[in-house]
């Protein structure tokens, strides 16, 4: 992994940076690279529960880096997309630490994590339009589902930003902090995550987020189908063996 992507461990949290603060950490094919790398790497660590993504330097991501559009740099790389998650984030819990601008594919990237954890003065923005361009990495399909319909159709097509403040009450933000607190209260609710059983968090994800697709008459086989393993595996076995004796539980992924 290069120095464009950078990743830290505390217990089952892996904490996922860019690391361009001098472009604002906008993406380009080394960034994608990197992010794609970091959540393979979260995807296949029993070890590891839940990642956090987030920006050096106070900025979160000011989405693709367009001068290197414009010499032909690639930011998407094949089976996972734009910034190497929008298309397939990892099958584990994601956390968006957000300070300053989340925008245009910052705004997607943040869109792919499963909870947004923001500074007050963060601001949020599909501004595509105003630069001839079209929100495809994810922002057009997932902003309707986190955010009522008009107000997304009315942020997709201004391009305008909006205050972290205005996006925690629309219910995109679970989180705000006060400047420069994001990632510390992203890391806490990691913690809070990644002391669960890691089998059941990546479950429970994944019924969260596919469920909606299903039809009435297979809602209840393809719940089943994602939770009998984890009823059947070690940790299931563990839960309850800790409650029993009042210890912490010894997670293994298993």
């Amino acid at each position: 992994m290069s120095d464009a992507v950078l990743t830290e461990e505390d217990g089952a949290v892996l904490t996922i940076t860019i690391n361009r603060p001098e472009a604002k950490n906008a993406v380009n094919s080394e960034v994608a690279q990197g992010i794609a790398a970091a959540m393979e790497e979260l995807d296949t660590r029993k070890d590891l529960s839940i990642g956090i993504l987030t920006g050096a330097g106070g900025t979160f991501c000011a989405g693709m880096d367009l001068k290197g559009f414009l010499t032909g740099d690639n930011p998407i790389v094949e089976g996972r997309g734009f910034a190497g998650i929008v298309e397939r984030p990892s099958t584990k819990p994601l956390i968006a630490a957000v300070e300053g601008f989340a925008l245009a594919g910052g705004c997607e990237v943040a869109l792919a994590c499963d909870m947004v954890v923001a500074a007050r003065d963060a601001q949020f923005g599909l501004p595509e339009p105003k630069r001839g361009l079209v929100a495809a990495g994810g922002g057009l399909l997932r902003l309707p589902q986190r955010i009522p319909f008009h107000i997304a159709m009315e942020m997709a097509l201004t391009g305008d930003k909006y205050a972290a403040e205005r996006m925690a009450e629309l219910g995109f933000v679970n989180r705000l902090t006060e400047p420069g607190g994001a990632l510390a209260a992203a890391k806490e609710l990691g913690l809070k995550v990644g002391e669960n059983a890691p089998l059941a968090l990546a479950a429970t994800k994944k019924i969260i987020v596919e469920s909606p697709d299903w039809s009435d008459a297979e809602t209840w086989q393809k719940q089943q189908e994602i939770t009998l393993p984890v009823f059947t595996s070690k940790d299931a076995q563990e839960g309850p063996a800790a409650f029993a004796e009042k210890r912490k539980p010894n997670w293994k992924g298993e």
